[in-house]
């Protein structure tokens, strides 16, 4: 067992938003600091920017995207230092890059090949998958990124084979993970691998996080109805949604819209892109959870009052689409709201 190195890619030196702190924070939190009765010697951690030598050319606190309060950073750390290391972390992008598809910074991604041909592992939390998919270290692999920013990395890199509902990736010598939290997830489990379940359980019990959560456990993804519906068919969603613990039908549903069960079932996968069975599970597992989530009421009852029938049933479902059980599901969400009104 070895911790060894790890560099973190800095891409933003000057002005680093704030809302990027949470993934920068992660690795520096998990092997930047001590632990030697875990292990020792711990990770030696450096952070490396993509400026000359890694040197941030502007005072602390510079100025960063527009109305974004940032920090500056300095570090004799650059992308040359990439390669020598034994992980190589991406914690995010430029939202540009992401959202515009603006250039990543000049030399990123050859500093980011040469790591990978040097034997480093290649890792990125959130939207760093970005930048190890324009470097090609995800073609033919199957990686992930944040739910929302999944379908962009999918269209703009199709070589990759991007998986929007699992919180991690160990692809081996590439690893992908989800946004905020589970980009902690895929830290620990770098600790496992690294130093083993001991050492990654004591460290997750300093840090008041779960252990392990399994890198095929799902994103927790709302639900809920794309923005995109057809209108023509929002009164009769919003019908089905409000009788969910009815045993619905497609024939029930084009009848209501005044349709044919041809026609309704071509304009609801036009509006939402999916069938009318599958939207009306995953309203009903979206209803599951919220019942988890908001209510102290037995498995037996929420299946009941979802639609999906038995608890064997909702069971079934909820591990096959969000990759826990219902109570392990409970768990993770514990009960903070009022209660939500019951369908009738």
């Amino acid at each position: 067992m070895s911790a060894g190195s790890v560099a973190v890619v800095v891409t933003e030196e000057i002005g680093v938003p704030s809302w990027d702190l949470y993934e920068l924070s992660i690795p520096c939190t998990v092997f930047g600091k001590p632990q030697p009765d875990l292990a020792d010697p711990w990770y030696d951690l450096r952070l490396c920017g993509t400026g000359e030598r890694g040197g941030a050319a502007g005072p602390a606190g510079a100025a960063g995207p527009a109305g974004a309060a940032g920090l500056a950073l300095r570090t004799p750390y650059g992308l040359d230092d990439l390669a020598g290391a034994d992980t190589v972390i991406v914690p995010s992008v430029p939202d540009p890059c992401v959202q515009e598809g603006a250039p990543l910074p000049p030399g990123l991604t050859e500093a980011l090949r040469r790591a990978h041909d040097a034997g480093a592992r290649m890792v990125s939390l959130c939207t760093g998958a970005f930048a190890l998919a324009e470097a090609g270290l995800l073609d033919g692999r199957r990686a992930t990124a944040h739910w929302m920013h999944t379908a962009q990395l999918a269209e703009r890199y199709p070589k990759v084979r991007v998986d929007d509902s699992v919180l991690y990736v160990d692809d081996g010598d590439v690893l992908t993970s989800a946004g905020l939290t589970a980009g902690l997830d895929l830290c620990l489990h770098l600790v496992r691998r690294d130093l083993g379940a001991h050492v990654a359980n004591q460290l997750a019990r300093r840090m008041v996080v779960p252990a392990h959560r399994p890198g095929g456990q799902a994103q927790f993804i709302d639900l809920s109805v794309p923005a995109a519906d057809d209108q023509g068919l929002a009164p009769v969603l919003a019908w089905a949604r409000a009788h969910l613990d009815r045993p619905l039908t497609v024939e029930d549903l084009a009848e209501r819209a005044a349709l044919s069960p041809r026609t309704f079932y071509r304009r609801l996968q036009a509006a939402t892109g999916t069938t009318p069975l599958q939207w009306l599970l995953d309203q009903r597992l979206a209803r599951a959870q919220s019942l988890l989530e908001s209510t102290d009421l037995p498995v037996e009852k929420i299946g009941e009052l979802s639609g999906l029938g038995t608890a064997n049933n909702l069971r079934h479902h909820f591990l096959k689409r969000v990759g826990v059980s219902p109570s392990d599901y409970r768990r993770a969400f514990p009960r903070t709201a009022p209660d939500i009104p019951l369908a009738g």
